[in-house]
């Protein structure tokens, strides 16, 4: 049987990377403290730095997901005068 893999929080990981970026513990006792390889810390301290610039810019998804609803919005409103219409000239 194959080893199982363990999984890992999002706050875990964000830990973990700080605390390698920072460099005030060794990775050798950062790997032993996570129980990780060292590549895997690697990996973690990358992601942060690639995608860390992206946790500062939920204004512009905001903005994105307000035009979304409001377009929403704007068409359950026409198909609910559309079913109130069509409910009239049925009789109902």
């Amino acid at each position: 049987m194959g080893k199982i893999r363990r999984q890992y929080s999002s706050k875990i990981k964000l830990e973990a990377a700080i605390a390698l970026i920072s460099g005030k513990v060794p990775v050798a006792e950062l790997c032993q403290k996570y129980s990780v390889h060292q590549t895997v810390l690697q990996r973690w301290r990358n992601d942060l730095l690639e995608k860390g610039p992206e946790i500062f810019n939920r204004r512009k998804k905001s903005d994105e997901n307000d035009s979304s609803n409001e377009a929403l919005e704007r068409k359950v409103g026409q198909l609910t005068m559309e079913l109130d219409f069509l409910k009239k000239a049925l009789g109902k």
